[in-house]
């Protein structure tokens, strides 16, 4: 056994003849543990909100989806569409249109944006599974809006008597007031809601989905034009190379984007907060590994005549600061193992019984990852050895010879 870490060891496990210096050890020890313990618990809160703050944006968003390169809208031709279906790594893809509407009802109105999806846009998405009244059904008649507009407007489900009035803009040239001296400068749809989806409170006030050639003959455009395309992809097939297939496919007209691109803020903003929140947890677990300094420091004093002695029979000074710094090692490394294993069995009582709720109905989300077990134990040990240099290196013959 290598000679330091057989007497760092001994010292580790050892009480020394001074109660003040075995509090001050156990003081330090317990800061360890409560530090790695408390850094790990707030990460996997973290990893939990983040999974469910993104849980929004995964039913809505698909894998993939093409935009226009410039303006609101591009066609879509029929050789076109017969090259998608045969790009490998493509399980299914949907069309859609979007647009800007004025939604009014019973004397109440909202600006919202009307979605027009075809048959697939289920396949593609989970946006049917988020239906909180009524069902997912798409036809000329019938339409699918967000709680937040149905509680807005007062909206209930299959309505014929008094449906949903949809106003949009007609495309043309001219000032509004121009237009309005020949006829209506708009169009307007009636759709009756056939459901009603749950998901957040924006995203509820947002949409009403609709037939995608009802969209198309509202807005006036013709079968070919779209303002997006949905795609959900095979995930054993290469991304980059379906991407790739489906840019030739609109040579310099559309624009590719993943989830994590359609929703780049919420990312951004998720990922500051928690490697804001990791920083500031390091920075009270650097002022607490100052103990880690004191303690082995006092452990030097208390063990002073030891050392002498050690010194005297050929263990070099080099040796005694690699006995100090391996027990300040030991004692972090140990600290920050049962520091995680109790945060570990916190988190997972957690995920097994929800004891922490957001709303009565709403455990508080918290995600287990090994990669948050590697980032603490790495931090605290990676600090232990700075702190234990810093320690280890007040030994010197000046010392031994007192």
């Amino acid at each position: 056994m290598n000679f330091p870490f057989y007497i760092a060891q001994r010292y580790v496990r050892s009480k020394s003849s001074q109660n003040a210096v075995n509090i001050i050890n156990f003081i330090t020890f317990l800061v360890i543990v409560i530090g790695s313990a408390a850094l790990f618990i707030v990460l996997s809160g973290f990893a939990g909100l983040k999974t469910f703050s993104l849980s929004f944006s995964n039913t809505v968003d698909p894998d993939l989806k093409a935009q226009p390169a410039s303006g609101k809208f591009f066609s879509v031709s029929t050789h076109q569409e017969a090259q998608l279906k045969n790009i490998e790594g493509i399980a299914s893809y949907s069309k859609e249109l979007e647009e800007r509407v004025y939604l009014t009802h019973s004397q109440k109105s909202h600006v919202a944006y009307i979605k027009g999806v075809d048959k697939n846009y289920g396949n593609v998405t989970s946006m049917d599974s988020t239906i909180y009244f009524g069902n997912w059904e798409l036809d000329e008649q019938h339409g699918v809006i967000g709680i937040g507009i149905a509680n807005l407007l007062g909206l209930s489900t299959n309505n014929y008597r008094s449906p949903l009035v949809v106003l949009a803009p007609k495309p043309g040239k001219g000032s509004i007031s121009q237009q309005s001296l020949r006829n209506k400068p708009y169009n307007q749809l009636e759709v009756v809601v056939s459901g009603i989806y749950y998901i957040e409170e924006n995203l509820d006030k947002k949409y009403v989905f609709s037939e995608l050639s009802l969209v198309q003959n509202l807005l006036e455009k013709d079968s070919t034009q779209v303002s997006g395309i949905n795609f959900k992809l095979d995930e054993t097939v290469d991304v980059l190379q379906t991407r790739e297939a489906i840019e030739k496919v609109f040579p310099n007209s559309i624009i590719l984007k993943d989830r994590q691109e359609l929703n780049s803020t919420l990312y951004k903003m998720l990922n500051t907060e928690n490697l804001a929140t990791y920083l500031i947890f390091t920075l009270v677990l650097i002022i607490a590994l100052f103990n880690v300094v004191g303690a082995i420091i006092m452990m030097i004093l208390d063990k002073q005549q030891n050392s002498k002695t050690l010194y005297s029979l050929g263990t070099t000074i080099k040796e005694l600061r690699r006995i100090y710094f391996v027990q300040g090692v030991l004692v972090t490394s140990v600290g920050g193992c049962i520091g995680v294993l109790m945060a570990s069995l916190l988190v997972w009582s957690q995920l097994a019984f929800g004891w922490l709720k957001i709303t009565p109905s709403l455990a508080y989300p918290v995600e287990y990852k090994l990669l948050n077990v590697g980032i603490v134990l790495a931090t605290i040990v990676i600090l232990g050895i700075i702190a234990s240099k810093i320690a280890s290196s007040r030994i010197n013959k000046k010392l031994i010879a007192r």
